[in-house]
């Protein structure tokens, strides 16, 4: 990472209306994202992951969604500007990987003609330049047949063939932040890893930030340099990749790893596998938080009684690598973890485990699991 941020994010709020009440989605959200920086943004669905990027980029109703605080984009205020200046920045200046294809493409417009759109829409390229470039864009993505599949519809490709798609359209500007919400859910890891190999080049070629969104831990051990870990709409931890996957501090953070398969912990003697760790309970219904800790419901630690009534500071607890600081929003420390056999002592004795597996496929998307 070098230069000036691409994006910085500090205290993003998002609440929204609903039937029962307003719901709290994104609470107090700081991070930044540097040039060929990749920050990946973990959690268990429901925590605040897609939503808050949807807020950066407008695409929440505003008589729905009300959000507060500051996102600069290459110095811009995402938060502040016009309808017309966001039309004008999302492609050149931030590109977006949906999560789900089929109700991000028009149903009745040919994949063709909304790539050639978003490519004609930020330069003065020509329709056969820009279908050409099109087919290009299709191809690097891995679609079988590119030129043919300038003139099908979405509903004539298969899921992974429409995810592709969309990715195609999300880097077909040369974006500077590139937002991907579990971007490579939908496709087999010959192309998952296709694809992280093309963002790869972009990042390299063109400085792009991107910030990953995904639940797949393995693709975020061998691709992201930084980790916020979100829950109930907060990040409860962050630091390098390294700092939370081998060192996590948060209780919720030592649940996450802990429910992964360990493929290196040992059978019984029957051939029997151990159980994963779960973390009991669901989480808080945004419209009803905890005053306190908003993990605390399901905490098996509770070691300190503030985190009860109290919300725990992002405070650094440890030194961190690469110069940048391990945070934590936790009174409750590693040490403190209860006896064997609960969810989150499985989960803190085996953080070393699911990271140190997941990093060992970091040259493929196929090292971890969801």
């Amino acid at each position: 990472m070098t230069g000036e941020p691409v994006l910085e994010v500090e205290d993003l709020r998002v609440r929204l209306r609903t039937p029962r009440g307003p719901a709290d989605v994104v609470n107090g959200l700081t991070y930044r994202v540097g040039q060929g920086e990749t920050v990946a943004v973990v959690g268990e669905s429901g925590s605040g992951k897609s939503v808050s990027v949807l807020a950066l980029l407008g695409l929440l109703p505003a008589r729905v969604a009300t959000v507060t605080g500051r996102a600069l984009l290459q110095g811009e205020d995402l938060l502040t500007m016009s309808p017309s200046r966001l039309r004008q920045v999302r492609g050149p200046g931030a590109g977006m990987v949906f999560q789900d294809p089929m109700t991000s493409l028009n149903p009745v417009l040919t994949v063709g003609r909304q790539i050639v759109e978003g490519l004609r829409a930020h330069s003065d390229m020509s329709k056969a330049v820009a279908r050409r470039r099109a087919a290009e864009l299709l191809g690097e993505v891995g679609l079988p047949d590119p030129e043919g599949a300038l003139d099908r519809y979405p509903h004539e490709l298969s899921g992974g063939m429409r995810q592709r798609v969309v990715i195609a359209i999300a880097l077909s500007n040369s974006p500077a932040l590139l937002i991907a919400d579990e971007a490579t859910t939908a496709l087999d890891v010959t192309v998952q890893a296709q694809i992280i190999d093309l963002i790869a080049t972009l990042q390299a070629d063109h400085g792009t930030g991107v910030i990953w969104i995904t639940h797949d831990l393995g693709v975020v051990a061998g691709i992201a340099d930084r980790v916020l870990v979100m829950y109930g709409g907060r990040c409860v931890e962050d630091g390098t990749v390294d700092d939370v996957l081998e060192h996590p501090a948060h209780p919720y953070t030592r649940g996450l790893l802990g429910s992964l398969p360990d493929l290196a912990a040992p059978v019984g003697p029957d051939g029997e596998v151990p159980d994963l760790t779960t973390v009991p309970g669901l989480p808080p219904p945004p419209t009803d938080l905890p005053p306190g800790c908003v993990f605390w419901p399901r905490c098996p630690v509770r070691a300190d009684p503030r985190c009860e009534t109290e919300q725990p500071p992002l405070a650094v607890v440890g030194p961190g690598s690469g110069g940048l600081e391990h945070r934590a929003a936790t009174w409750c420390t590693e040490g403190e973890a209860p006896s064997a056999g609960s969810p989150a002592a499985g989960a803190s004795s085996r953080a070393g485990g699911p990271a140190a597996g997941a990093t060992s496929g970091a040259d493929g998307p196929e090292g971890g699991g969801r």
